[in-house]
């Protein structure tokens, strides 16, 4: 076990902050002094649970809000309140992006690439972002052409409401797009980033609705679909597992765990990929399982 980048901040009382039970607001007041967060900061802090890889410590989350964006924080505090950990406790008998693999859910969401594959790629994107349509362009070139046999690529939505209006709009729809087809997912993924400077909250639906009919679906369907904001909760689960995972800005990706929060030039990629192909020949500590099936047998020992 490897305890990596952490500072501890202990009491200066040399007293316990919580004494037995966890003191929220003590934490509260005691972290906004050493992390310098500003008045106008909200602060919501879960309730403890045990961390399993330090015993004797504590997991508490702590959300913060300003101007409508939401990030979460980690902290590890002592069963008798009186050290903090601020860091990443890392088993080495696993991958160290274990903590992410297991918040990262990608059944039932948009993908392309092999099955299977030992490099995943998870993108939490925002469709008016312009650097999000940056990246897209490298990955949807660059993957099928060099990788569509060794990596797999999945698209969750994180729209920036704060500083782009439309870009919950546009990914309820592309949801509710890839509820009706998911290849036509695709499609729209590509279309609505090509297209992204001609689009505002007037007249989004609008030309949603006329691109359906050239991408072969059903308007109707569709429209309801939007209309209804039938896919809202897929999105808000999206984002709050985005927040989980600590993502703040947009494109962040997640390459079998490791996240990137920033988007990443071609070679850039095509580099991180190899070196991860290479790490998963040796080790396969990450990627995806897939399309294994258990035959069941009368014969005792066989499958």
């Amino acid at each position: 076990m490897k305890l990596a980048t952490f500072a501890i901040l202990t009491a200066l009382t040399g007293a316990s902050l919580f004494g037995q039970a966890l003191d929220k607001g003590k934490l509260e007041a005691y972290l906004r002094h050493e992390e310098l967060w500003v008045p106008q900061v909200a602060v919501t802090i879960d309730d403890p649970k045990p961390s399993t890889l330090l015993p004797g410590f504590n997991v508490v989350v702590v959300h913060l809000t300003y101007n409508a964006n939401v990030i979460d924080q980690s902290y590890l505090v002592s069963k008798d309140g009186r050290n903090i950990i601020k860091g990443e406790v890392f088993d080495m008998t696993k991958s160290p992006f274990q903590a992410n693999l297991d918040k990262l859910k990608t059944d039932l969401q948009p993908s392309y690439g092999a099955p299977g594959a030992s490099v995943v790629i998870v993108v939490f994107g925002d469709f008016q972002c312009p650097v999000c349509k940056s990246e897209a362009e490298v990955m949807r070139k660059l993957i099928p052409a060099s990788y569509n046999d060794k990596v797999r690529v999945y698209f969750k939505d994180f729209p920036l409401e704060s500083i782009h209006p439309w870009a919950r709009s546009g990914s309820v729809t592309g949801r509710c797009v890839f509820r009706q087809s998911p290849q036509a997912f695709w499609k729209y993924h590509d279309w609505i980033y090509e297209n992204q400077a001609d689009f505002n909250l007037d007249n989004l639906n609008k030309k949603v609705m006329d691109w359906a009919g050239t991408a072969g679906l059903d308007g109707l369907q569709l429209g309801r679909c939007v209309d209804n904001k039938a896919t809202t909760a897929e999105v808000d689960k999206n984002i709050a597992e985005g927040r989980s995972l600590g993502v703040d800005a947009t494109p962040t990706l997640f390459i079998n765990g490791r996240k990137i929060p920033s988007a990443l030039e071609e070679p850039v990629l095509k580099q991180l990929i190899e070196l991860e192909l290479e790490h998963q020949v040796k080790v396969a500590d990450a990627g995806e399982k897939c399309c294994t099936v258990t035959i069941p047998s009368l014969v005792p020992g066989k499958k």
